[in-house]
């Protein structure tokens, strides 16, 4: 008897992908036998990229990585993940600040899909700091970034602003 295939999914923004978020990409897709990464427009955020150059960065950064699926969705995570057989939401943690606001949105999928699970990942002490917003903010000031995003993300933004 076959084993049923344990698929998760690890959702954002990813405007721009940051070695914080590479970080925990690589870290689930050990515990998973598919890993989707869903990638969605947030409203409440001023955007760098546009969808399709975040899911080709995302692409491009996890190439080395043959149980990972990069999508892009719109709606709910819950109702999405119904649809698609996932049972478990991936979340990076990086501070107490985090920790309650991803418990609270564990809460509210679980209340909205009985089924879901949440697993919290920790990142990396070295990206614990790291936000795509923060990473926006400084950019817009000049600052040198090369150790917090993938030399993909700092070749796009040149190509952008030239």
């Amino acid at each position: 008897m076959d084993k049923p295939m344990r698929k998760a999914i690890f959702a954002g923004s990813f405007d721009p992908i940051t070695n914080g978020h590479l970080d925990i990409i690589f870290r689930a897709a050990k515990l998973f036998d598919e890993l989707q990464i869903g990638v969605l427009i947030n409203p409440n955020k001023k955007g760098l990229f546009t969808l399709e150059e975040r899911v080709e960065l995302i692409k491009i950064c996890t190439k080395g990585l043959n149980n990972i699926k990069v999508i892009e969705f719109q709606g709910l995570l819950v109702n999405y993940c119904k649809e698609n057989g996932i049972d478990t939401l991936v979340r990076g943690v990086r501070s107490e600040d985090d920790v309650n606001y991803e418990l609270q949105m564990a809460h509210m999928n679980k209340e909205l899909n009985p089924d879901i699970e949440t697993i919290f990942l920790p990142t990396n002490k070295q990206y614990s700091f790291v936000s795509s917003s923060l990473i926006k903010e400084v950019l817009n000031f000049g600052a040198d970034v090369k150790n917090l995003v993938p030399i993909e993300v700092i070749e796009a933004i040149e190509n952008k602003t030239k």
